[in-house]
């Protein structure tokens, strides 16, 4: 995602990094290969002109900070403007009333039904709802209906339909009127994909809306599409009043011009952004992780979201407390490893670290080096797994048939569990690095 953009604007970054000073000649020079950049990731030409007006006075009005380079404040000023171009912050949706009613809507194939299932669990998961319920107004596609059905078992969340109904309006009415009878607390009304060109197709939406009365209408927009999406979202704001976009396909080959544009010219804010084909791949639209994405700073927000979610914080910290005192084992490697899995891919998550893509070949990283290191964990002992009997030439063969790998890999296991164990035994404390980093490192 957003790879040529972010290369284009690194390579920007890179020329002023050996510059002493910014000048008229060199920022008119970077200036302009960031408009650009922006230009060919199908950023809306008039939010890049605003965005580049905006950077050149920033930059020109500025006062240098001598412990900073020019080329660093100038990545800051981008940065800057690119989270406040975004939306500055996240913004919840509001699911006060009860029950509280979404309408999705949306081109066809933007992936609107799956996004339904998506924000239901999310939702759910959350405890922002107890009791959703999904409503079947996608009555053009064929197999809308069952699809929704379909990912609605998935997740344990009911199906609002009837049978041979070609109006969406009698469904969006007859549901919202059960969902008061039987106390749910949310409901997400799916709706049919439609070009913004079709009057029939958009004065059914809009007599939708009138029906089910929504406290949020969100915008789903396919991000492979560019600018091509913010122009349709700005068509479906103009007729149905949008409160706010879900961009899906992010994971894909986006050129980032959708994510730049979308909120500055609809002027609703971006609320969340699919990531992945899987129920759970939905995440909350954060302007400062997207501008961190788009300038290869790596997604720091997005993982310790993912951690927090997924390692327990008593077992973290007793973890630690093992590695200081060197009593980490086999079976503490074991349970890190099962909880990163947990997390989604490995190439995936060390996209998020800043400067990872640019050291390590991710494509050469492989899921499956996982699974061959807790085959070999799980081959263990109880008394092997906590290092209580050295691993000689003879449990190594067993352990190596047992998991049906090689012994050259348990020898590999071996070799990097105690290089890692020693290399976190000697990392310095939290206080003791702050120290070192000259107390910056929580201010």
């Amino acid at each position: 995602m957003l790879g040529a953009l972010t290369e284009k604007l690194n390579d920007v970054f890179a020329k002023l990094a050996g510059k002493r000073k910014l000048t008229e000649d060199n920022i008119a020079d970077a200036v302009r290969e960031v408009r650009l950049a922006l230009l060919e990731a199908d950023v809306n030409y008039g939010v890049a002109k605003g965005f580049i007006k905006r950077i050149k006075e920033k930059v020109q009005g500025e006062a240098l900070i001598k412990s900073v380079s020019p080329g660093q404040q100038f990545v800051k000023i981008v940065h800057d403007e690119l989270v406040a171009l975004m939306g500055s912050k996240e913004v919840p949706l509001s699911l006060e009333a009860k029950p509280a009613v979404i309408m999705m809507c949306g081109l066809q194939g933007s992936g609107k039904t799956t996004h339904c299932v998506k924000l239901a669990k999310l939702l759910k998961k959350e405890g922002r709802c107890h009791h959703p319920l999904m409503v079947a107004c996608d009555l053009q596609r064929p197999a809308a209906v069952e699809q929704l059905k379909t990912l609605g078992d998935q997740i344990g969340v009911p199906v609002f339909s009837i049978e041979g109904e070609k109006d969406p309006v009698k469904v969006g009415q007859r549901a919202l009127a059960l969902a008061k009878e039987a106390g749910h607390d949310l409901v997400i009304v799916d709706t049919a994909g439609r070009l913004h060109v079709d009057e029939e197709m958009m004065s059914q939406l809009e007599r939708v809306k009138a029906t089910v009365k929504p406290h949020e209408v969100l915008f789903v927009a396919n991000a492979t599409t560019g600018q091509d999406a913010v122009n349709v979202a700005a068509n479906f704001n103009e007729r149905v009043a949008i409160t706010g976009t879900i961009l899906t396909m992010l994971d894909g080959n986006a050129r980032g011009g959708a994510a730049i544009s979308i909120r500055e010219v609809t002027g609703k804010p971006l609320k969340f952004e699919g990531v992945g084909e899987k129920v759970d791949d939905i995440q909350v639209f954060s302007p400062i992780s997207m501008a961190d994405r788009i300038l290869g700073m790596g997604d720091t927000i997005n993982l310790v979201k993912k951690a927090q979610e997924h390692i327990d914080e008593e077992e973290a910290q007793d973890l630690e407390r093992k590695i200081r005192k060197a009593t980490f084992s086999y079976d503490d490697y074991l349970k890190q490893i099962q909880a990163v899995k947990k997390m989604g891919p490995l190439q995936s998550l060390l996209k998020m670290l800043p400067g990872v893509g640019n050291m390590i070949p991710l494509d050469a990283i492989d899921d499956k080096e996982f699974f061959k290191v807790e085959a070999m964990i799980l081959s263990m002992t109880p008394e092997e797994r906590m290092e209580r009997c050295e691993l000689a030439m003879g449990r190594r063969k067993r352990i190596a048939q047992g998991s049906g790998m090689k012994i050259d890999d348990v020898n590999r296991l071996v070799k990097s569990f105690k290089q890692a164990k020693q290399f976190m035994k000697n990392m310095p404390k939290a206080k003791h690095l702050e120290k070192m980093m000259g107390g910056a490192l929580w201010q």
